[in-house]
C-alpha cells in the first residue's frame, strides 16, 4: 500500500500548489496547456488500445461494462459525490465537480494505475506507483490550477481504487496471467482515450459509466481463452 499512500500524497500536495498558481497563470497559457495535455491523453490511450491481442475481448469489456456502469449509474454518482464536495468546500459552482470527475479518471484509468497496483500486491515492489506518483503530482498542478481544489479529492477514489487492486492481487494471482493484464490495459486504454476526447471538448463519453469494463476484461479474457478454437 505505500505505493498508493505516496501517490495519493502527491495528488494532494500537486493541486495544493495549483490552486495557489490559479490567479498566476493566465488563462491562454492554461487552455494550451490543457490542450497539450488532452493530446497527450489521446495518445497514452491509443498506444495502450493497440496492445490488445484481441479486439472482441475489447469490445464484449465494453458492452458489458457499459451496461454495468449505466445500471450503477457511476457517472452520475461521481457527479453527485462531486457537488457535495463542491458544496462542503464552498467553491464556486462546478469547479470542485469538474475537478474531481476529471482527476480521478485520468489517474485511475490506466496502464499504470493498474499494473503499479498489481506490482505491489504481487511483488511488494513499488516502483511504478512511485514513477506514477511523480506524473499525477506534476498534473495535478496544472489540473489545480484550471479546475480548483476538487483535484485534490481525486486522491480518494485513487487510494480506493489502486489499494483494492493491491489488496486483492493476491487473492487472485492465479487469474492474473499477461493475456489478462494485457487485455485490461487495452480497454483501459480506450477509456483514455475517451478521457482524451472529453479533455478536448469533442464529444462527452460517459467514461464514468464504462469503467467496469476494464473488471469484465478479465473474466472475458479468460473465458475466450478457455473456447476450443
Amino acid at each position: 500500500m505505500l505505493g498508493t499512500i505516496v501517490n495519493s500524497i502527491a495528488i494532494i500536495i500537486g493541486a495544493l500548489l495549483g490552486n495557489l498558481l490559479k490567479q498566476g497563470i493566465p488563462e491562454r497559457i492554461k487552455e494550451t496547456i490543457m490542450q497539450g495535455i488532452g493530446l497527450a491523453v489521446l495518445l497514452i490511450g491509443i498506444s495502450m488500445a493497440l496492445e490488445t491481442n484481441n479486439v472482441l475481448i475489447i469490445i464484449l469489456s465494453l458492452v458489458i461494462g457499459g451496461v454495468v456502469g449505466e445500471k450503477l449509474k457511476i457517472e452520475e454518482k461521481l457527479d453527485t459525490l462531486g457537488s457535495w464536495l463542491e458544496r462542503k468546500a464552498g467553491q464556486e459552482k462546478g469547479d470542485v465537480a469538474k475537478g474531481f470527475v476529471t482527476a480521478s479518471l485520468v489517474y485511475c484509468v490506466g496502464a499504470m494505475a493498474i499494473m503499479g497496483a498489481l506490482e505491489s500486491g504481487l511483488t511488494g515492489q513499488h516502483n511504478t506507483l512511485y514513477a506514477k506518483s511523480a506524473l499525477d503530482g506534476i498534473t495535478s498542478i496544472i489540473f489545480a490550477s484550471s479546475m480548483g481544489l476538487g483535484v485534490a479529492f481525486s486522491s480518494i477514489p485513487v487510494f480506493l481504487y489502486q489499494g483494492s487492486i493491491t489488496l486483492g492481487a493476491s487473492l487472485i494471482k492465479g487469474f492474473l496471467n499477461d493475456a489478462v493484464v494485457t487485455e485490461m490495459t487495452a480497454t483501459g486504454g480506450l477509456l483514455i482515450l475517451g478521457i482524451g476526447i472529453n479533455m478536448l471538448g469533442l464529444k462527452k463519453i460517459k467514461v464514468g459509466n464504462l469503467l467496469p469494463a476494464i473488471f469484465a476484461a478479465i473474466l472475458v479474457t479468460i473465458v475466450i481463452d478457455r473456447l476450443p478454437i
